[in-house]
């Protein structure tokens, strides 16, 4: 009798278990995106279209809807040529998203001496990649309050390019109009100085969202506020496209700038990337999600933000 009870209890666990995001998981897409094959996924050269491609497929994988149009591609111009964005919705119990965004592009090779010339960029920004493509992924088969929109920028690098495009694409209006916020993921593939499953947010103090997630955290997560308030963060990365909408948009970290040796160099690979507090905060975020609806969620600016 004692076996028959436990059954249902081992496949439930099996099924909860199984809709976690894995270390294989995150370590698959990082290394995909930070390989020497995608040579640094600069803007305008034909690696950057191929790691967009590869978005699209991991978009397609998880049953996402297109943001506009027959792809998941969003093609903006770039110095002349066709550069993509890549987009996808997870429809919800409601109309009202949340938006989850980073950026796929890098800085290239570089020209110096040296044996290893690739800036892979594995925390600038495959870190924010995964973790975004690691949300989609933990809510495949659910069915969230909120809808979703997933978003990967190209063109940051140079200047949010891709993030500005996307941002002012008429075919977009009528998602932005519902979008209550924008999780913007930059830089999380070390951990920050708050310690493991922790994260924090730039431009804190300009919106209540840290509050309002922390309110409904799970699983020992938490958010915590700007440390490098002095440096502008909140108005130096693709978020700021959005808030000029006025549409509450923060970025998301863990990288300590104190310590980012990394950044911009050739050794951003994946010999920095601790996928096992990557795995543990993208799943921290999946729960506290699940907990979150258009009832309880609702942030605001305040009088501090300058739009």
């Amino acid at each position: 009798m004692k076996k028959l009870i436990c059954l249902p209890f081992a496949l439930i666990s099996a099924i909860s278990f199984a809709q976690e995001v894995s270390v294989a998981r995150v370590k698959e897409v990082v290394s995909t995106l930070a390989s020497d094959e995608m040579k640094g996924r600069e803007i305008g050269k034909p690696e950057n279209t191929k790691a967009a491609e590869y978005i699209a497929t991991l978009f397609k994988e998880n049953n996402l809807e297109y943001c506009t149009g027959n792809s998941y591609l969003v093609p903006f111009d770039y110095k002349g040529q066709t550069a993509y964005n890549v987009c996808g919705i997870k429809k919800g119990k409601s109309e009202k998203l949340l938006g989850f965004s980073g950026h796929f592009d890098h800085i290239g090779v570089s020209k110096k001496e040296g044996d290893d010339k690739i800036y892979n960029g594995a925390d600038d920004d495959a870190s924010g990649i995964t973790t975004l493509v690691g949300i989609a992924d933990y809510f495949k088969n659910k069915n969230p309050e909120f809808s979703m929109m997933f978003m990967a920028f190209n063109g940051e690098e140079k200047g949010m390019l891709g993030s500005r495009a996307i941002s002012t694409d008429a075919g977009l209006e009528k998602h932005y109009a519902n979008l209550t916020a924008l999780f913007n993921f930059e830089m999380l593939a070390t951990e920050s100085q708050f310690g493991k499953n922790a994260v924090y947010i730039t431009g804190d103090e300009f919106s209540d969202l840290d509050e309002l997630f922390n309110k409904n955290a799970v699983n020992g997560i938490k958010i915590y506020p700007d440390p490098y308030a002095g440096q502008n963060l909140f108005y130096r990365s693709d978020n700021v496209s959005f808030v000029k909408k006025n549409i509450i948009a923060h970025s998301i970290s863990t990288v300590d700038m104190t310590k980012a040796h990394h950044y911009h160099q050739v050794n951003d690979d994946m010999g920095i990337v601790d996928a096992e507090n990557m795995k543990n905060i993208i799943n921290s975020f999946g729960k506290t999600l699940e907990k979150l609806s258009p009832k309880n969620f609702a942030p605001k600016y305040n009088d501090k933000v300058k739009i």
